[in-house]
């Protein structure tokens, strides 16, 4: 018989395991309270981050750490009443940048980062979503040589070390790539292996309606419904209750008050980011997906318009929106480049699933048969979610992974 499946989360992680189980013979249910690609999959700066085999570290200069602590930058802002509630997650997310400890990440992150533009490619391809897609890369650029050549020289080590490809500009070739920036920006970095996504749920959703065309569903429910009913899980839908041998959370950050009610204490933390779209004023164009580096804001030319996204923000997940940060960057990046009219009637506001090891949660739930999770990808949902998908599958259906999860197991926290 047909063995059934559910997942709960129909973000890019979801979507993409369910589609690789369906594929490989199991009846799958794909199960969110809204829509697939609404949440923290919807607000990105819609990258597939070939690059991004560091992950994103916690500062560990004093001097860098007063700054923070100021609340006026762009990259990070905090809650100050939040911050009681988050200090072990952030003492924890500190240790493990220390320089020994974050190479070491580094090294068991890689690989998965290394298979990200073939997995998507591969999904890219069978929902025919190619016209989402770029393959040009994306570009920081710097207003210091200071900050210029650290980042040189880190691309040059990543090359060396990961086989990344790059290209260093100086700032005749930042104004051949992007007439229309205005500044005086010393030179520039153009990654060259990333791709890049013109419509991020657009793309969620293409997936969505690949899983679809290979006989899976998708249907609303709770995911804090999950339980136990004899040998197989129950959750409540829609469509009444649905039980199923296997069960996978892959509920971004919501997978904390999942996990915990099933008696796991994983510690995961958010980082919440926004996002606004803007047309371009002045017949302007943005030709690349650009990091204005020292100020840690970034613009993608999307379908809806020039997105503008910020750093992270440190905040509870359901605290109301203060998108200071975005106001913030919206005044620098007008003198950077002409935006014109705010296209979207709010800041949109995500929050990104943490790890304070930097690396998600991918496996079996250490104390519970038939249960799977995969979550906590943080500023990589997008670019690992296929990889994800796959891997998790594989394990789920007996295969031998592609890539080791080992480094990602669950039991790394939860013995």
């Amino acid at each position: 018989m047909t063995k059934n499946a559910i997942v709960l989360g129909a973000g890019i992680v979801g979507v993409s395991t369910a589609i690789h189980l369906q594929r490989r013979g199991r009846q799958v249910t794909l199960i969110d309270r809204k829509a697939p690609g609404k949440e923290t999959s919807f607000g990105n700066a819609g990258l597939i981050q070939r690059e991004g085999v560091v992950p994103y570290g916690f500062p560990q200069q004093l001097g860098v750490l007063v700054r923070y602590a100021f609340n006026n930058r762009i990259d990070a802002h905090y809650h100050l009443k939040a911050l009681p509630g988050q200090l072990a997650f952030l003492a924890r997310y500190w240790w493990n940048s220390n320089a020994k400890r974050h190479e070491m990440i580094s090294r068991a992150y890689a690989p998965l980062i290394q298979h990200s533009i073939s997995e998507h490619n591969d999904l890219i391809e069978a929902s025919s979503a190619q016209h989402l897609i770029r393959k040009n890369g994306w570009m920081e650029i710097f207003r210091t040589a200071g900050k210029r050549d650290a980042e040189f020289a880190e691309a040059e080590r990543l090359r060396a070390e990961f086989g990344i490809s790059y290209e260093q500009l100086d700032a005749a070739g930042v104004a051949r790539l992007e007439p229309h920036i205005n500044g005086d920006f010393v030179g520039g970095l153009r990654w060259r292996d990333p791709w890049s996504v013109l419509d991020p749920h657009g793309l969620t959703m293409a997936y969505r309606a690949y899983f679809e065309s290979l006989g899976g569903r998708y249907v609303t429910g709770d995911a804090n419904s999950l339980g136990r009913s004899g040998g197989n899980w129950r959750v409540v839908t829609s469509e009444g209750s649905l039980d199923a041998e296997d069960a996978v959370l892959a509920l971004g950050p919501w997978a904390a008050v999942a996990t915990r009610r099933l008696g796991y204490a994983f510690p995961l933390g958010v980082k919440r980011g926004y996002h606004m779209h803007y047309a371009a004023a002045e017949n302007a164009t943005l030709n690349n997906w650009t990091l204005d580096a020292e100020r840690g804001y970034f613009l993608a030319p999307m379908n809806r318009g020039i997105r503008l996204t910020t750093g992270a923000e440190f905040a509870a997940m359901d605290a109301p929106k203060t998108p200071v940060q975005l106001d913030r960057a919206e005044k620098v990046a007008r003198t950077v480049f002409p935006l014109g009219e705010r296209l979207d009637p709010e800041p949109w506001m995500g929050a990104r699933p943490c790890t304070p090891d930097m690396m998600p949660i991918i496996g079996k739930a250490p104390r519970h048969d038939g249960l799977w999770f995969a979550f906590g990808h943080a500023h990589h949902g997008l670019t690992l979610g296929p990889v994800t998908g796959r891997a998790l599958a594989e394990v789920m259906t007996g295969e031998r992974p592609f890539v080791d999860i080992s480094a990602y197991s669950p039991q790394r926290f939860n013995p």
